[in-house]
């Protein structure tokens, strides 16, 4: 902890935090160019390890699940909604791939963000809050990848 707050003062910053990180990192993210999420780059790219999405369905379980996930996309302008396909043409399955590696780095990104709490908070905070960011963004990181696999196997 490099910085001191009361724990009242400490809570409050910590909740108004994860809610400029999660709301910042999704707004600067949501402005970047399409073209510059590539599903073939490196951490988009689909692993053998994933066993063409199958890790998903049979691990994590994410059918049952994914359905329940809040879509950020209702909370921007022109947020590309991923709930559901809406075309089944093939623009718009390349679009809806791209989409799906910009939400995956968004959530990266906001994940990633957790380290952060450990200037404020006591280490044991800190780890709790690393706890949170991978409860509250692998469960996306994971649906994105899943649909990804699904929608490249769609598009072949």
């Amino acid at each position: 902890m490099i910085i001191h707050f009361s724990t009242l003062i400490t809570v409050l910053i910590d909740i108004a935090a994860w809610l400029m990180i999660h709301m910042g990192v999704s707004f600067i993210i949501s402005r970047r160019l399409m073209d510059s999420f590539n599903p073939s780059g490196w951490l988009y790219r689909k692993c053998s390890w994933e066993k063409n999405g199958l890790i998903y369905v049979r691990l994590f379980k994410v059918k049952a699940w994914k359905k329940c996930l809040p879509d950020g996309a209702a909370l921007f302008k022109n947020g590309f909604q991923k709930k559901q396909m809406r075309e089944t043409n093939q623009s718009y399955i390349r679009a809806f791939i791209k989409e799906t590696c910009r939400a995956e780095f968004t959530h990266w990104i906001v994940l990633l963000c957790g380290f952060l709490f450990f200037l404020w908070n006591l280490w044991w905070v800190g780890i709790i809050m690393i706890i949170y960011a991978a409860a509250a963004n692998l469960p996306c990181i994971i649906t994105q990848r899943y649909n990804r696999i699904r929608l490249q196997r769609l598009l072949k």
